[in-house]
């Protein structure tokens, strides 16, 4: 197979050309440092927190999309295993190159045309021998989950099309995806696709690919299926490579938002929010999320962090990982919830164990009623939860009491003055009504706007006030009316 690193030319014609040059660069010495530009898809509301993580753990500035939810930055691949330290990102993509104004013609017929033409005219070279670079950063396994796209936004129109024989390549076959979809495929070793030994083994496995397309926008004369057919068509009639839907090692990435077109080969093979979860449940947060989550609320040294509704224990682990100099308690009033986060904590303390790494975790779980804590007053430095939506848990009609009562508890526990909460929920009429009945012990201080599966849901950043709980007009007359209902119920029960 012929090296198409020879034959990549620069991008240039009278109606296609980047608005910024791809910085991709190497030295004339073989093995040089190239720097190169890496993209990552991020939760939808959290770009600047995944920005400042960047910057204070590569020392980079990252330059945040027009297309929500992707972030850029420079990095030179002396430093790329620094990438895959990031918490805040979903998947990790190499930018072959990037348009910021790309002209696409009026017809569908000129415009795939165009698309096709353009695959032969990038500068693929520095990006491949990143991708090659990037395959001997990671460990090698046994099998490797394909599928794992940069995920798509709502209202937005994506597909991935690949050919299913090598023969037909003209009309490849096509796969939707779908934001907070994961398919999980099972593919050969590793090294039965390395290719860095061509040379001495010319009669090597000719490297398998697909295109994924996502697209967003509605002034497009085509759609990501056509999109992803003609340009992985022109892909591998330039690379000789073999088209392949789910036993792919290479996944090229067109991502399209109205005029801003890039580029990019992926990088992570499985998206990085599944990192820590083995048990899920119905409503299991991303584990990206809940790193911004605790990133807002910035947890200090000997903090005590309560998760008094953690589900299957996303926040509380996540937390026990990254931020380790603060404790952590997670309940729920849930068995099947318990049981969830016991075994999450656990398998990951094996897998821990198994690569001779400490396995302890500064975390605890218990089974609780979340409206009436077994836990002090005034003695949680952070609250931090991922409240019922009533939508796949709960009711919208048992939020407006449940709200309340858990907001009131919360500020109970919660350290006066000093303390923080920081709450998720899609049933933002409820929450901020209860918040303005608890105006005497919560005060607003932030909100992120993030996408939840599709759901348009907020992340709230609370401050405790330095109200003594008992003594503010809500938690009294609450106080008040639960004394009158225990007397009313003794009443019945001696009756």
């Amino acid at each position: 197979m012929s090296s198409p690193r020879d034959e990549a030319v620069e991008p240039g014609s009278d109606t296609v050309g980047p608005s910024t040059s791809s910085s991709s660069q190497s030295d004339a010495t073989g093995g040089s440092i190239i720097s190169v530009t890496i993209g990552a898809t991020v939760p939808t509301g959290f770009e600047h927190t995944a920005a400042e993580e960047v910057k204070e753990k590569i020392g980079v500035d990252a330059r945040i999309s027009k297309d929500r939810g992707r972030i850029y930055f420079p990095i030179t691949t002396d430093k790329l295993y620094q990438v895959h330290l990031l918490r805040s990102v979903d998947n990790l993509f190499v930018v072959v190159e990037e348009y910021d104004h790309y002209q696409f013609k009026e017809s569908k017929e000129e415009t795939l045309t165009e698309l096709q033409q353009l695959a032969s005219k990038l500068p693929w070279t520095d990006t491949l021998e990143v991708w090659k670079l990037n395959r001997t950063l990671k460990k090698k396994k046994g099998h490797r989950k394909g599928g794992n796209a940069a995920k798509v936004k709502p209202n937005s129109d994506a597909s991935d099309a690949v050919a299913a024989d090598a023969e037909q390549h003209e009309l490849p076959q096509v796969s939707s995806t779908a934001e907070d979809q994961t398919t999980v495929e099972s593919v050969p070793d590793l090294e039965t696709c390395e290719q860095d030994s061509q040379e001495a083994a010319p009669e090597a496995k000719v490297i398998k690919f697909r295109v994924t397309c996502n697209r967003a926008g509605d002034k497009h004369s085509f759609s990501s299926n056509e999109a992803a057919r003609d340009f992985g068509g022109a892909v591998q009639e330039f690379f000789q490579w073999k088209a392949d839907m789910t036993k792919f090692d290479i996944e090229v990435l067109l991502n399209i938002h109205n005029e801003e077109v890039v580029i990019g080969i992926a990088l992570t093979e499985e998206s990085l929010h599944r990192r820590n979860i083995s048990h899920f449940g119905p409503t299991t947060l991303r584990s990206t999320l809940c790193y911004g989550m605790l990133r807002l609320c910035k947890p200090q040294e000997s903090d005590i962090i309560l998760d008094p509704m953690c589900g299957t224990g996303a926040i509380p682990l996540e937390g026990a990982i990254e931020f380790n100099s603060s404790f952590y308690i997670a309940g729920d009033n849930n068995d099947m919830a318990v049981n969830r986060t016991v075994n999450n904590i656990c398998h990951f303390q094996k897998r821990r164990a198994d690569k001779g790494s400490p396995s302890g975790l500064p975390i605890d779980t218990v089974r609780w009623d979340l409206c009436s804590l077994p836990i002090r007053t005034s003695s949680v430095d952070i609250i931090i939860t991922d409240m019922p939506f009533g939508k796949r848990m709960g009711s919208k009609k048992k939020n407006w009491d449940l709200y309340p009562s858990c907001l009131r508890e919360m500020a109970r526990v919660c350290r006066p003055s000093s303390g923080k909460a920081v709450l998720l929920t899609q049933d933002k009429k409820c929450f901020s009504k209860a918040i303005s009945r608890m105006g005497g012990l919560w005060r607003k201080l932030h909100t992120v706007w993030v996408n939840v599966g599709g759901l348009h849901a907020g992340v709230y950043l609370l401050k405790r006030t330095a109200a003594v709980f008992g003594q503010t007009p809500e938690d009294v007359h609450e106080s008040r009316g639960m004394v009158e209902m225990q007397g009313d119920k003794k009443d019945d029960q001696e009756s």
